[in-house]
């Protein structure tokens, strides 16, 4: 049987690494699937607390959690695309200002 002090340790070190790739990394996609990582992390944690307490408030939030990080990556994925095609680049000191 996995404790919760497994799952949150998981979590955690998912946590940290996409900390790590935010921080780090200067490539907009990158970017984006740390920020990803960051929230499948405590969608973890949720999901942990909602199974180990018996109830299913967590599991209801990582749901609405999940929808919201959907939309996300399609409007960020979007936004990337449009900005290549103007400046040829997808790193983000290349991107400094948004002006045409």
């Amino acid at each position: 049987m996995i404790s919760a002090n497994e799952y949150l340790m998981v979590s955690a070190a998912l946590f940290t690494l996409g900390i790590t790739g935010v921080i780090l990394r200067r490539n907009i996609l990158i970017l984006l699937m740390s920020l990803e990582m960051i929230l499948n992390a405590s969608n973890l944690a949720l999901v942990a607390f909602s199974r180990f307490h018996g109830n299913l408030d967590g599991q209801v939030l990582v749901f609405f959690t999940i929808t919201v990080a959907a939309a996300e990556v399609a409007i960020g994925l979007a936004i990337i695309v449009a900005l290549f095609r103007l400046k040829q680049t997808v790193r983000v000191n290349d991107l400094t200002t948004l002006k045409l």
